[in-house]
């Protein structure tokens, strides 16, 4: 049962980190594009902008479907727990705690989720599984 527990976290959250991903490069799902994400990002003091997006976008795109995967996870958790810690001290942060002030609630759970899965591994319903065990 806790591979399944595993395997329902790494879909929900990788998948969902694949679509933010997606909506920075390309703009897909109500995004704004690599472009729109780049002026953004160079708004709240993140230069250069375009750049910047491309990382996030990628990390966060290719990150979030091996984080779903369950492949090479205790790598992927670290990489998107820190871009999670980088929208804490830019955009986040100063707004306090609670996300209905914008603040830096949500991303602290994703952090949290992130950090136990780099401890606990993907589970048994994962690439990793599969490769390296």
């Amino acid at each position: 049962m806790l591979s399944l527990g595993l395997l329902i976290i790494r879909l929900v959250i990788g998948l969902i980190f694949a679509a933010h991903g997606a909506q920075k490069l390309f703009g897909w799902f109500g995004g704004h594009g690599i472009k729109g994400t780049g002026g953004w990002m160079e708004s709240v003091g993140i230069k250069p902008g375009v750049p910047a997006a491309a990382a996030a976008g990628l990390v966060e795109l290719i990150g979030g479907l091996a984080f779903a995967a369950g492949l090479f996870t205790a790598v992927v958790a670290i990489l998107l727990a820190l871009t999670m810690v980088m929208a804490i001290v830019k955009v986040h942060g100063p707004n306090g705690f609670w996300s209905t002030a914008n603040g830096y609630e949500f991303h602290l759970i994703l952090i949290a989720v992130f950090i136990g899965l780099a401890f606990t591994g993907a589970g048994s319903y994962s690439l990793d599984s599969l490769l390296f065990e």
